[in-house]
């Protein structure tokens, strides 16, 4: 066997899927990236193409191996990351999707959501699952798919139907039908019991969702399948799976109970490890699985933001002011602030704490001397805020974090990091690899396969890239601050 030993993860995001080959140590070998399209077909509505999901993936694998291995590399096993809570069905005979794959951020359930609020069953729902009634979660999309296909319904009670998060339509297409999904991924369906680990019965009649659907539920590092030969990868054992989120706390180290990390991706996400113990919030974050190894079951609690990434996007592609995410930082610095200017992505509604699906974005402030640079620095800033509002709701639940572990693309964005750091008044730390989803299901991957023995042998694979430390003053932080409330109280509906 070569020393040239290393793990493939496969990222499957929201935007595009990836294939990063990583060395036992942690290097990045070889990588691959294709984007594909994003579906509203009405306003709140998104969805991916399947199909598309799935060829692009095979795409960045093959890519990515024979990169790797023209180099000498030794890829012994894989792991899969992926968006969570979108959610497929697809014919349990053909393997073929019934309909598109409704993304995490739609909102066309929100009616349904709020009904069974209505109704009394947020604090069932909470208990058991550690989620919120919303549209982001996965149980009321299956519910719709099934009610919306013709004969839908009936199919699935038949057995004929199959669902999964994305990671388990990807694992069911690359091993030829195995039908798994892990523990990370099950709590974000609104089905999953996080404290007893199994589907709830109560949980499948409250949301119409057939149990003969649904796949089995494993830890997150073990021998769930081979990929079929005949595909990219064909013959490599796949020994790891986690939802984006949690695969990106195991890649920044978040091992011990406190550590936080935020994720910047086309939204932003926050997870604060709780340890063996689920911690129930009562600000509106959720509580769910951070991982389950070798029988052991660890907890985080968790703060959503719908929009980050995208927000820079949608200042793109949508109002056309910078030709490319990169340019946000110099024009941000290109000004001395945003002269009263507050960007609201409330796009698709209010993550937490807020939880508000009727929310829709605004900009506030304008005047005749508001420039593309103001409101591009509005964008910025307005993720910061975001992440300002849930770091205040983990505090008033108890969990003060000494520092803040930070990842995802829009780190690379140093003036963004600085103010987030002035904002939260916290040290935000940037690791060297900041490819951290990749990178953390790469390292389960490796657990599963026999690589590592634990989480605590990854920890020296960690290391500091950049630290932005707060410098601020306190007056200016406050007024910032307080601006942002007033534009967000004039968009929420709730």
């Amino acid at each position: 066997m070569s020393e040239k030993r290393a793990i493939l993860a496969i990222d499957q995001g929201t935007t595009s899927s990836r294939a990063i080959v990583f060395s036992l140590e942690g290097e990045i070998v070889a990588q691959a990236q294709r984007e594909f399209a994003q579906i509203y077909p009405q306003p709140g509505w998104v969805e991916h193409d399947p199909e598309e999901i799935w060829d692009s993936t095979c795409a960045v694998i093959a890519e990515a191996l024979d990169e790797a291995r023209e180099r000498g590399w030794d890829v012994l096993c894989a792991g899969i990351t992926n968006q969570r809570e979108t959610s497929i069905v697809w014919d349990r005979v053909t393997g073929m999707p019934i309909y598109n794959a409704i993304v995490w951020q739609d909102r066309r359930t929100a009616a349904v959501c709020a009904d069974l609020a209505a109704q009394g069953h947020e604090e069932m729902v909470s208990a058991r699952t550690g989620l919120v009634l919303d549209p982001y979660f996965s149980a009321s999309k299956i519910s719709w798919i099934l009610d919306e296909i013709p004969g839908a319904r009936a199919r699935a009670e038949a057995g004929e139907l199959a669902f999964g998060t994305v990671e388990s339509f990807l694992l069911w297409r690359l091993s030829g039908g195995v039908h798994l999904s892990d523990a990370t991924n099950a709590s974000r369906t609104s089905l999953y019991d996080i404290h007893t680990g199994a589907w709830d019965e109560e949980l499948l009649e409250l949301f119409g969702v057939p149990a003969a659907l649904l796949p089995a539920v494993c830890p997150n590092a073990g021998k769930f399948a081979l990929i079929s030969q005949g595909l990219p990868g064909g013959g490599l054992p796949i020994t790891g799976m986690a939802g984006d989120q949690q695969a990106a706390a195991i890649g920044q180290a978040c091992y011990r109970p406190g550590e936080i990390k935020i994720t910047f991706g086309t939204g932003a996400f926050m997870l604060a490890n709780t340890g063996e113990r689920a911690v129930r919030s009562h600000h509106r974050l959720l509580s769910t699985i951070a991982w389950e190894i070798e029988g052991v079951r660890s907890y985080a609690v968790e703060g959503s933001i719908l929009s980050a990434g995208s927000t820079m996007q949608w200042l793109r592609d949508g109002l056309g002011i910078i030709e490319n995410v990169g340019d946000s930082e110099a024009m941000a610095r290109s000004v001395s602030d945003t002269v009263g200017v507050y960007l609201v992505p409330a796009f698709a509604g209010l993550g937490a704490p807020w939880w508000d699906a009727e929310a829709r974005g605004a900009i506030i402030g304008l005047t005749r001397g508001t420039e593309p640079a103001h409101i591009a620095r509005a964008g910025l800033e307005a993720v910061a805020y975001q992440c300002t509002d849930l770091l205040s709701a983990l505090k008033a639940d108890g969990i003060t974090p000494a520092t803040l572990k930070v990842d995802g693309g829009m780190t690379q964005n140093s003036w963004l990091m600085q103010f987030l750091a002035d904002m939260t008044n916290k040290p935000a730390l940037r690791p060297q690899i900041t490819e951290t989803t990749a990178f953390g299901v790469a390292m389960l991957a490796g657990i599963g396969a026999g690589l590592f023995e634990s989480l605590i042998d990854i920890d020296q694979r960690w290391r500091e890239d950049a630290r932005f430390t707060p410098a601020m003053d306190e007056g200016d932080r406050e007024d910032l601050l307080n601006g942002w409330a007033e534009a967000l109280g004039r968009v929420r509906t709730t």
